[in-house]
């Protein structure tokens, strides 16, 4: 079932996305980082729908891909955030990164301006997310001769690393389910007090028209 939910504009009381949820120990909040085109969408598309539309575009600010599965006998909710666009404008709005308890950052292997602006993705997601998982993918390795390269981003970061690849499905069931299982062990063992202080301070209030939500 897909939703779409408009939201105002020009000072009128806009409609939230609910994040309180997430407080509860079944939902986990999973977002997806990394320049335009480089594959966020598609990635998702083949994990959930077991399909690939290449030509797809993308239309809303905030994409949600609800998901649910089991981990260790228990059902987890969990929720995929997609920038849908909005990482044109080089950064994300603090309500992005709220609550999120795992990160997949994603770069073209064939675009190296994509795999230099992980620099600037990871800064930010640390200044919100300070302790967060988070997984670095090179997606579309569709010559295989590009796994033999040196992406040391990874490594300088002590973060998981996978080649992907949207179009064939190679390591991309492995990757959101090691996703998921990271975001539920963060979750239930992490003492980050992050939330607590956002909770505080921020108006939890996107800044763009409309969100698309998508069950699975």
């Amino acid at each position: 079932m897909k939703v779409v939910t408009s939201m105002a504009r020009d000072g009128q009381v806009l409609t939230e996305i609910d994040q309180e949820k997430y407080d509860a120990d079944e939902n986990v909040k999973i977002i997806c980082l990394g320049d335009s085109a480089v594959g966020k969408s598609k990635l998702m598309e083949r994990f959930l729908m077991d399909g690939f539309r290449p030509q797809q575009l993308s239309t809303f600010a905030l994409t949600l891909y609800k998901y649910t599965t089991t981990v260790d006998g228990k059902t987890v909710l969990v929720d995929f955030w997609d920038t849908a666009g909005q990482e044109r404008f080089q950064s994300m709005h603090a309500s992005y990164y709220h609550k999120a308890h795992a990160c997949i950052m994603v770069f073209d292997v064939q675009r190296k301006i994509t795999y230099k602006n992980l620099t600037r993705w990871y800064q930010e997601l640390r200044e919100y997310r300070p302790e967060i998982p988070c997984i670095v993918v090179a997606n579309k390795i569709d010559d295989l001769r590009v796994t033999q390269k040196g992406f040391n981003f990874a490594k300088k970061h002590n973060l998981p690393f996978y080649f992907v690849s949207a179009a064939d499905g190679t390591n991309v069931v492995k990757l959101f389910t090691d996703a998921i299982k990271l975001a539920v062990s963060y979750k239930q063992n992490s003492q980050d007090f992050l939330d607590e202080v956002m909770r505080e301070l921020e108006v939890m209030v996107m800044p763009t028209e409309c969100y698309n939500v998508h069950y699975y």
